[in-house]
């Protein structure tokens, strides 16, 4: 089997914008009685839509959000994002490297509603390397961990999902990419616990963006023997 297309996740995967959007999140939580610990954000709210996030916060504190507070939260997190994302360590080099081979058959695929991934990619000078192959969650059917996102992103670039290496960083994106029948490399760059990426089903856990471009062609070369 070849790789035909490569998919990115945004975030967390192409920048590094989780610690950011997580303490935005907490404090406004904190506001409304719930305090959490980062890594009980983290375990609740990542790789979720702002939708989905909201939904959680509902069920939590067993009343609706009001609009403004879910206004406040957007406005917050994005002004955030703005002034303080940058990319992930190495993902430039990577992508020039991975773009010779695949050239425009490389995506963005997140969760996140569109205005906040094309927020992110200019900020820090990436969109140019997706070539308009930006794809979210919030505009199929249903979003991650179910598969629609990515494969409405395969069929948009006229590949078979199955011939897709997906990159991934959360249980619900790898739940998500698994679905649709690619293969998932999760990324882990602080070296936490691999057994749940595993059980979701990615297929290699990588720590360093810079490697993947040979992690890839190394793959690719066991297919071909």
């Amino acid at each position: 089997m070849t790789f035909a297309a490569i998919l990115f996740d945004c975030d967390g995967v192409l920048v590094d914008s989780e610690p950011i959007s997580l303490d935005v999140l907490r404090k406004m939580l904190a506001d409304l009685g719930w305090s959490l610990s980062y890594d009980e954000c983290k375990r609740f709210f990542v790789g979720k839509s702002s939708h989905e996030e909201m939904a959680l916060i509902e069920k939590q504190l067993n009343r609706k959000l009001d609009p403004e507070w879910q206004q406040a939260y957007v406005l917050r997190r994005n002004n955030a994002l703005r002034q303080h994302v940058v990319a992930t360590s190495g993902i430039y080099d990577c992508l020039k490297t991975l773009r010779k081979t695949w050239s425009q058959r490389i995506a963005c695929v997140s969760a996140a509603e569109k205005s906040k991934i094309i927020l992110q990619l200019d900020k820090v000078g990436l969109t140019d390397f997706f070539d308009s192959h930006i794809f979210s969650g919030t505009q199929v059917h249903r979003n991650k961990p179910y598969p629609d996102v990515y494969l409405a992103a395969a069929q948009a670039l006229g590949v078979m999902p199955e011939h897709c290496v997906i990159i991934e960083d959360s249980v619900t994106g790898i739940t998500a990419g698994a679905a649709s029948g690619a293969t998932v490399y999760a990324y882990n760059p602080d070296h936490e616990d691999p057994a749940p990426l595993l059980q979701a089903g990615a297929h290699h856990i990588f720590h360093d963006m810079r490697l993947l471009p040979d992690i890839l062609q190394y793959a690719l070369a066991l297919t071909l023997k």
